[in-house]
């Protein structure tokens, strides 16, 4: 069985995480409204999911 030889230190550790922040959120834009979501998430304005009514939308301010 696999076992590591020495106890990986904060450093070593912290370079192996350091691409895990690299990625950007990815925004899509809406065809109906043209506000920007989150692909394959729920539009929290129209509150439209696929074509689909899921949420009560939200109200105006």
């Amino acid at each position: 069985m696999a076992v590591p030889k020495g106890k990986i230190s904060r450093m070593k550790r912290g370079f192996r995480r350091s691409g895990h922040t690299t990625q950007k959120s990815v925004y899509v834009e809406n065809k109906e409204t043209g506000e920007l979501h989150r692909p394959h998430h729920i539009d929290l304005k129209t509150g439209m999911y696929r074509g689909r009514q899921v949420l009560e939308p939200k109200d105006e301010y």
